[in-house]
């Protein structure tokens, strides 16, 4: 009897166990691509803490595309093909029909995790109510920015949110500074040798790509300094590469672009899975405090990071093999700075 009794547990473990695994998971991050970076360690933490069978993420396609596959992201959702914008209508005034087409957006979820409105506010309540139409589901509202005075990294913040807001006795999981948290392929490494070779370059050298801009002006070291860290990297004999995306070719003028040019090739207006095909096939990265920089540090390549006016223990880009150069002067973007690019060049070698 006693044999036949732990049988019958057995199976109803295992049964328990393949039920949660058949539950989702879902992230609406809203933010670009630095921002969807910095929430993968809350996505693994999720799937793993909760055993979920899968987790998706909901946001922009330019951004969250290039995430399954080479990440914990089992799946991705657009935020442009949801008339999300109706639940932020006010609680009282909120509706939803039958067989309603937000229903069905959130009928595969047990656990929801949002960066869209706030605690307590009528989306959050909305989206509750929504979510709950069709199955218990779970839903937590997560802070994008941390408090002013928060000193821990901003991936700690978003898992210590979701623990607190759970319920649950869960264990927050230490983020490990050698983890990659997001893994080319091979045909990602094909794609980026053969951008190289359309522009006359040999991977077979050490390739250092810079990209000097980012989405906020005051974050972006002064251009000069990059043109004298690529100068002085070149007269070493090591391959350098200028990354021109729409924030640089906007702010830059012809003429910088042209003195850009006049240092070391460049390519522009690349696609983000070009430009992570292209990363791929770097020995070294050096950025500001931008989107691509967290990139280029999720795929495990060694990143030289320039921090200016944001706070680099709270936004260190997370990888294996990072690197902070910090000024807290108020010259950073203004001026040119011997000191920090002596101090990065003495660092980076190469």
């Amino acid at each position: 009897m006693q044999a036949h009794d732990n049988i019958l547990d057995l199976l109803r473990e295992k049964g328990a166990e393949a039920a949660r695994k058949m539950q989702r998971g879902l992230i609406l991050q809203p933010g670009a691509i630095g921002d969807c970076v910095l929430t993968l360690p809350l996505a693994a933490f999720m799937k793993n803490a909760l055993k979920l069978g899968g987790i998706d993420i909901l946001g922009h396609t330019e951004y969250v595309g290039i995430l399954p596959g080479r990440t914990c992201i089992d799946g991705i959702r657009s935020i442009d093909s949801m008339d999300l914008h109706r639940i932020f209508a006010k609680t009282k005034a909120f509706e939803l029909k039958d067989r309603d087409p937000l229903i069905s957006d959130f009928a595969d979820y047990a656990w929801i995790a949002t960066f869209l409105g706030g605690p307590n506010s009528n989306f959050e309540q909305n989206l509750i109510f929504t979510a709950n139409c069709s199955h218990s589901a779970e839903v937590i509202t997560l802070h994008l920015k941390p408090p002013k005075d928060f000193s821990e990294h901003v991936a700690d913040f978003y898992i210590r949110q979701f623990i607190n807001q759970s319920g649950l006795p869960l264990q927050p999981r230490q983020i490990q500074a050698g983890d990659c948290l997001l893994t080319a392929s091979n045909a990602d490494i094909n794609t980026g040798r053969e951008l190289l070779r359309e522009i006359g370059l040999d991977y077979g050298g050490k390739l250092v790509v810079i990209q000097p801009g980012s989405g906020g002006s005051k974050k972006c070291w002064h251009l000069d300094n990059f043109l004298a860290v690529a100068g002085e990297l070149g007269s070493k004999g090591v391959e350098v590469l200028f990354l021109l995306g729409p924030a640089e070719r906007d702010r830059f003028s012809n003429a910088k672009i042209k003195k850009i040019n006049s240092v070391a090739r460049s390519l522009t207006d690349l696609s983000l899975t070009q430009v992570l095909c292209l990363l791929s096939c770097a020995y070294g990265f050096i950025g500001n405090d931008s989107g691509i920089t967290h990139l280029a540090a999720a795929l495990g390549v060694r990143v030289m990071a320039v921090f200016g006016p944001t706070n680099p223990t709270v936004y260190k880009p997370m990888g294996p093999a990072v690197t902070i150069f910090a000024s807290g002067t108020a010259t950073f973007a203004k001026e040119p700075s011997i000191r920090l690019q002596r101090k990065l060049l003495d660092v980076f070698i190469v």
